[in-house]
């Protein structure tokens, strides 16, 4: 399968690229800078993700957007998504998946409730939260491609073990066996992975937990 990454440098898009090449999948990293580019892919394009045109992506069955900003940039989540939405709704077949947030995970049965709104949830990381939740609402509206939202854990730990196993969830904040919110980078890539060869979950959003090395 042709895939692409955009922020293949990142710490969850070079993991995903991986996954994805390891697979067999042919990968394309989508970067501003390929001279930070550590992952080994097929193919690179240089280019800012706000300046992908229909064109760029049009070759892939499944780009997978990967890419982080901080705190004070994370109104760019938003800007991203919808022009990542125009470009999609043109060629209409690719797939775009999202790496989101855990903020935008429901806290109750009835989804009235997200962890973002919750007192606990640090203030450091809510306006990240909502610019992601922005971009999952931009998405429900969207009929014309096909797209997914993948939310990890709520303790998304870069140096966490890679154990080969994850649990799907819907959109509710889940624990794993411990009562920990908690997934690694590296098992993370590999829901992702799974999602792009799966296509099991489509104009819908999941979320994944994983266990910790003992």
């Amino acid at each position: 399968m042709k895939t692409a990454v955009i922020g293949a440098t990142g710490k969850a898009g070079q993991l995903i690229a991986q996954e994805l090449k390891k697979r067999g999948h042919h990968v394309t990293a989508i970067i501003r800078n390929k001279s930070n580019l550590t992952a080994n892919v097929d193919d690179v394009i240089e280019k800012n993700v706000n300046d992908l045109t229909a064109t760029d992506v049009m070759p892939f069955q499944a780009v997978i957007n990967a890419i982080g900003f901080p705190p004070e940039h994370s109104d760019q989540h938003v800007t991203v998504g919808r022009h990542l939405i125009a470009i999609f709704s043109e060629v209409k077949t690719a797939r775009l998946l999202v790496v989101g947030g855990a903020g935008s995970l429901y806290v109750d049965k009835n989804h009235s409730r997200m962890l973002k709104d919750m007192p606990s949830f640090p203030d450091i990381f809510k306006p990240i939260a909502e610019a992601q939740s922005k971009n999952l609402a931009d998405l429900r509206d969207v009929k014309t491609f096909d797209w997914t939202f993948i939310s990890p854990a709520a303790d998304f730990r870069v140096d966490g073990g890679r154990t080969g196993t994850y649990t799907k969830a819907s959109e509710e904040l889940t624990t794993n066996k411990e009562g920990n919110s908690y997934i690694s980078y590296a098992d993370f890539a590999i829901a992702v992975a799974d999602e792009v060869e799966q296509a099991s979950v489509l104009k819908g959003r999941f979320t994944v937990v994983g266990e910790e090395l003992q």
